[in-house]
């Protein structure tokens, strides 16, 4: 059975949500588990249902396209700070407030620093600058 963590290893996000859309349009196309309800008459009568092993694969490949867009999301936040957004219009662009956007950018900040996993990550001199840059949540736009 494939694990997320496996999945995680074996693709990119591209390549993981080109996969998931694949099993994601045949799992549509095909019959339900109860074929006896004419209303539910599969789209495709030729395509085939899924395995269970795709199945699982496909519940798996949710769970790492959830993950690797997550990965790129703080990213994308000092991104738009650096391109002069307020943490208002970044927290209205997550759907949150500014306070938990800007919250959430610190901690990830402070995740990057040091060791983990055998990696080192930013110094403190590059995590200063990088708060420098989330600045106050109260603050304004930064251009």
């Amino acid at each position: 059975m494939a694990t997320p963590e496996d999945l995680e290893r074996q693709f990119t996000l591209l390549t993981a949500t080109a996969r998931y859309d694949a099993l994601r349009t045949r799992e549509a196309l095909t019959a339900p588990a109860d074929e006896d309800d004419a209303e539910l008459a599969p789209l495709d009568p030729g395509a085939e249902p899924l395995t269970r092993g795709e199945a699982l694969e496909l519940l798996a490949l949710g769970e790492v396209i959830a993950r690797k867009a997550g990965y790129g999301r703080q990213l994308s936040v000092r991104s738009a700070r650096r391109a002069g957004a307020s943490w208002s219009q970044i927290g209205a662009a997550l759907g949150t407030s500014k306070q938990a956007a800007w919250e959430a950018h610190n901690r990830w900040i402070d995740e990057q620093t040091g060791e983990r996993d055998g990696h080192w990550g930013w110094s403190e001199d590059d995590a200063a600058a990088a708060r420098t840059l989330a600045g106050d949540p109260e603050g304004a736009e930064t251009k």
